[in-house]
């Protein structure tokens, strides 16, 4: 499923022309002039598949480009980010084709959202922990307690000291205490992050989903990535450094390393050339 066809980019010259009429005024940035069509990359337009990949080493613009399709398209963010007095002229400049309506539901989603989502987690268990110690303490306190009824209103504090003896220590805690809100490992929360807010028929931009992941959740989330696409009506626009996002099926992967940026077969790129070479040497060492 497609939503978006293709997105055009200001050319070097359209560029120059907009910076050379600023007259008047010196600035520190004009960004993001000069970051797509920096250093012969050249890039001007963007046609999309089902899932299109941007590759590209750090400073290539991934994810200046999926900032400015996200901002262009006006969907859903979470995380703020950098932008510069120029921003809305470059988003001017831009020319987008949709291929239909753009579901409301559509959304970025960043490195920096899924670690506001692991501290949260974290937060709240922290908070979690530090209660849990409490009610213990108020376990003892009270098993021990020699308390005798002297009218109806005892009845409250009579049943909660038969409780804690007729309990354990452990089963009276989980009665009394929620339990923690995610006992998972950084890379099964960032994993769950995805799954929970990839729903169908909509269209995902995200930004290197594979921080946080280890190689497992990695091919988890491709193949997740691949569902969504194939299954389920989603549009999927991404830039990532992973080979097993690379690889992904039917993926049309743009190469920003490239002078000029150009689509590639993922096994083109450096990043897997050199994945290659380096295993490849030590299967020879034995």
């Amino acid at each position: 499923m497609s939503y978006i066809s293709h997105i055009s980019f200001p050319t070097a010259n359209q560029e120059s022309d907009f910076i050379c009429g600023i007259r008047g005024t010196s600035y520190d940035t004009f960004y993001p002039f000069r970051v797509l069509s920096a250093r012969g990359r050249g890039l001007e337009r963007l046609d999309f598949e089902p899932i299109t990949i941007l590759y590209g080493g750090n400073g290539s613009g991934k994810s200046t480009a999926l900032n400015i399709i996200a901002e262009k398209l006006a969907i859903k963010r979470d995380s703020v980010f950098n932008k510069s007095n120029f921003y809305k002229d470059y988003l001017n400049m831009c020319k987008v084709k949709l291929s239909g309506n753009l579901p409301q539901s559509s959304r970025i989603i960043t490195s920096d959202d899924v670690f506001d989502y692991m501290l949260n987690i974290r937060n709240i268990n922290e908070g979690i922990d530090q209660k849990r110690e409490e009610i213990f303490k108020d376990y003892l306190d009270t098993k021990n307690l020699k308390f005798q009824i002297q009218s109806l209103e005892d009845y409250e504090q009579l049943s909660k000291i038969v409780k804690t003896r007729t309990q354990t220590q452990s089963k009276y805690v989980r009665g009394e205490l929620m339990n923690n809100i995610a006992e998972y490992s950084n890379g099964e929360s960032a994993f769950k992050y995805f799954t929970e807010r990839i729903t169908d028929d909509s269209l995902y931009i995200l930004d290197e989903p594979e921080n946080s992941l280890s190689p497992k959740y990695q091919l988890e989330l491709a193949r997740f990535i691949e569902d969504s696409a194939r299954f389920y009506n989603c549009q999927i626009i991404m830039a990532t450094h992973s080979p097993f996002l690379l690889a992904l099926n039917s993926a049309k992967v743009y190469d920003l390393d490239a002078s000029p940026a150009r689509v590639r077969h993922w096994k083109e790129l450096e990043n897997i050339r050199i994945y290659h070479e380096f295993f490849s040497k030590l299967d020879k060492k034995g």
